[in-house]
Order: structure tokens, then sequence, then C-alpha cells
């Protein structure tokens, strides 16, 4: 068999052989009979309108693409290019959503992460880390540490309304998915 007949045969392969089995991009969802759903098929749900994101990040470029992307939604926009100032910002504005670089100057990611989950004015802020490393040692230890989500780089913008979406309650507010409260303290 030549080469061609090989890839002829590989490409005419039916979706239901499992030595093709694609991994869905997580974007895309999986409908009740198993098959794929289009992303874009489905409606976003958005925060609701002037939910205040604080955006971390020591690229201004990051700072900018996500200030576009979820302005474009009727977000309204903090920035900090450093742990130090986006910690003063969250303990002085209370945003509702925190988007928050590992890789910082100065202070990391992580570390502000701590400080955040040990004080009471922000203990309660979501948060999604986001770093440029594919390592999932990283995602893990985020989570570990009070990370509410964890995106890479590079993102989408779907990708991003996704992340905010899985933190939304039923009045459209991100909160924490497990914040360690109990059902008599209030969300």
């Amino acid at each position: 068999m030549g080469i061609f007949d090989q890839l002829r045969s590989i490409f005419s392969r039916t979706e239901s052989d499992p030595a093709l089995d694609i991994v869905a991009d997580e974007a895309d969802e999986v409908d009740e009979a198993g098959g794929r759903v289009e992303r874009r098929s489905r409606d976003r749900v958005n925060g609701r309108e002037g939910t205040r994101v604080l955006i971390i990040d020591d690229s201004p470029t990051i700072v900018a693409a996500l200030k576009k992307i979820l302005r474009s939604a009727g977000y309204v926009t903090l920035e900090a290019l450093d742990a130090e100032k986006g910690l003063e910002i969250a303990r002085k504005d209370n945003p509702d959503l925190i988007f928050l670089d590992i890789v910082l100057p100065g202070m990391n990611g992580f570390a502000a992460l701590r400080l955040m989950r040990r004080d009471p004015l922000t203990k309660h802020i979501p948060v999604i880390m986001i770093s440029g490393n594919q390592q999932s040692a990283e995602q893990f230890y985020a989570n570990k540490i009070g990370a509410d989500d964890f995106m890479k780089k590079p993102f989408s913008r779907y990708e991003v309304f996704a992340r905010i979406e899985r933190l939304l309650d039923h009045l459209r507010i991100p909160r924490r998915q497990d914040a360690g409260q109990t059902e008599s303290e209030p969300a």
C-alpha cells in the first residue's frame, strides 16, 4: 500500500473509529446524543452589566486584549501591571472577579493569591489564574491554593467568557465555587 493509499484510508475512516477519537476542543460541548455541539450554537451567558473585573498582568498586550474583550460585553475593567498594585486595587475597589497572571515582576501570582485568600476584604472574590506555561503542575497548585479557575495563554474570546460563565450565580454575578462557606453564611 502506497503512502497516498494509507492517507486515503486514514481520512476515509468514520468518526466512530476509536483509533481516530479526537478530544473535543474544551470550548465545544456534547449534546444528549453524544454528538459535538458547535460552541457558537448556544447563547453565551454574560455577567450582569457593570460587573467589575480586575486584570493583573505585566503584559500590556494581555491587559489590553482582556480589557477589550470584557468591555465589549459591558464589564467594567480595572488594571494592574504587578501584584502589589493589583492587591491594592482589589482591597480598595472590591472587584467582582480577578484575572491574575502567575508570572509577575516582584510578587508572583501564587503569593498574591495566598494573600487574597487570607484577607477578609478579598477572600470572597473569584480568581481566574492565567499563565503562558503549559505545565499542569501550575494549574494544580493554583487550584490548591484557592484559584477558582485556570486559563492558559494564548486564550480565545470564547474561553474568557466560558471561564466567567462557570462562576456566575443565578443573578449573573461571579461567585467562588468553593469558598469554604457554610450554608448559613452568605455567598
